[in-house]
């Protein structure tokens, strides 16, 4: 939890009580259902909260705006996002049923009230309208922007950033942007959070 205090400080009382709870319910439910590496367990709040707060560093969402969490696996980047965010709806969505199990127990042992998990493929969530879209190494870009493209809506709910697509991605992208065939902006995240784990990981960012 240190390393999340050593970049955010200003939390109020609650979501600071809930960061501090996902260590221990996370490791309780890997005991059952295996959603994070046994390695990265040790280094959650790092490799998984932080890493999702790339995010908030960049883009802080409007109370009252909407977003989907594609492919959310256990709740990331959507869990950290909604703690920091709580006047923002989160819909967080994965394929796989044990995966969003997960997220639901953890949103409700924390009392999360602006997430919504929802079991589906992407391409299955039909009539809602989103202002942004965000996901953590799920697909090649262009699929993601495909699939996400049609449920955004323009606007811009965020101080910083127009709605759209912003994505937590790792390696070299170069070739995944170009046959993506769109124009992203990329951000190092070891820019934001000068630390080892993060020398190779981007925030990308499409616009609607």
């Amino acid at each position: 939890m240190d390393i999340v205090l050593k970049y955010f400080s200003d939390f109020t009382d609650t979501q600071l009580q809930q960061m501090q709870q996902l260590e221990a319910l996370y490791k309780d439910w890997n005991e059952k259902i295996n959603v994070i590496s046994r390695k990265d367990i040790d280094s959650l709040y790092e490799r998984h909260v932080l890493h999702s707060l790339a995010i908030a560093a960049l883009c802080t969402f409007d109370n009252g705006a909407q977003v989907v969490d594609i492919g959310t696996g256990g709740g990331f980047p959507g869990i950290p996002l909604a703690i920091m965010f709580p006047e923002v709806e989160f819909l967080l969505s994965d394929s796989i049923g044990k995966k969003i199990k997960v997220v639901q127990g953890v949103a409700d042992a924390i009392g999360l009230k602006n997430v919504t998990a929802m079991h589906s493929r992407v391409e299955e969530i039909k009539g809602r309208t989103f202002d942004f879209a965000v996901s953590r190494a799920v697909a090649p870009l262009g699929d993601l922007w495909r699939w996400v493209n049609p449920m955004l809506r323009k606007g811009q709910k965020s101080e910083e950033l127009p709605n759209g697509l912003i994505c937590l991605k790792g390696g070299d992208l170069a070739e995944e942007i170009k046959q993506s065939g769109l124009k992203p902006t990329a951000w190092s995240v070891h820019d934001i959070f000068p630390e080892p784990s993060f020398e190779t990981k981007y925030v990308v960012y499409v616009k609607k």
